[in-house]
């Protein structure tokens, strides 16, 4: 049984007429938020290089805007929009989970290091 997929972003505000110019238009989307990493990644602004919530504030637009790269394929070109609410949840809801975690940890081990070199004393060789 064939199934037409959404021809649709942004939850219907951005309309296409065919799946080529939809997968055009999510390839634009993505061409753009990476132009902005990069842009951000070369010039490092002065006003994101500050604390905030452990990392700096560039970091966490990195992150950010990599987890909005991350929904936009798999909503986009694995097709999730066209499955079930409840697995639609079971894989939003993992990656969340699994995404804080790696944050969790990422900041956990980072200060451990940054506090090991600052004392100048270590417990062991990375």
């Amino acid at each position: 049984m064939a199934h037409a997929h959404k021809l649709e972003i942004f939850r219907g505000l951005i309309k296409f007429k065919s799946n080529t110019s939809k997968i055009w238009g999510v390839l634009l989307l993505l061409t753009i938020v990476t132009a902005v990493e990069v842009v951000l990644g070369i010039y490092k602004p002065e006003a994101l290089m500050g604390q905030f919530l452990g990392m700096k504030g560039l970091n966490w637009i990195f992150i950010i805007l990599t987890i909005v790269k991350a929904y936009y394929i798999t909503w986009d070109f694995m097709h999730m929009r066209d499955e079930t609410a409840g697995l639609r949840r079971m894989v939003v809801w993992t990656a969340v989970f699994l995404i804080c975690y790696l944050v969790f940890i990422l900041l956990q081990e980072g200060g451990y290091i940054e506090r090991v070199y600052e004392s100048g004393f270590i417990k062991r060789d990375f």
